[in-house]
């Protein structure tokens, strides 16, 4: 079943950025990832404020797929990094509408 990676990353340092693009790029595409948006260009319609400097939304082909890609150990010094260097959130959601 489908699964999406969706984020929330505000950087409070940029040094890690242009290591970490080409890094997770190549990551995600080895675990069958693909990325359907990243952008700075969002806005939120409902509910209390929640900024963010960047949504990122990644379609993987499995929960599995998208597990594997967080454990990776080539994408782990990137991971860390961005954690150290950002305020993130990510979100794993199933590709699934359990209200139809």
């Amino acid at each position: 079943m489908t699964y999406y990676s969706v984020l929330d990353v505000t950087p409070t340092s940029e040094d890690w950025i242009p290591d970490y693009l080409p890094a997770a790029n190549a990551r995600v595409a080895a675990h069958g990832g693909r990325y359907i948006a990243r952008t700075a260009s969002h806005e939120q319609v409902e509910g209390s404020p929640q900024e963010a400097g960047l949504r990122i939304i990644i379609e993987w082909p499995s929960k599995d797929a998208a597990e594997a890609f967080m454990a990776d150990d080539e994408y782990a010094p990137h991971l860390a990094e961005r954690t150290k260097g950002s305020v993130s959130h990510h979100y794993l959601i199933e590709g699934k509408d359990d209200l139809a």
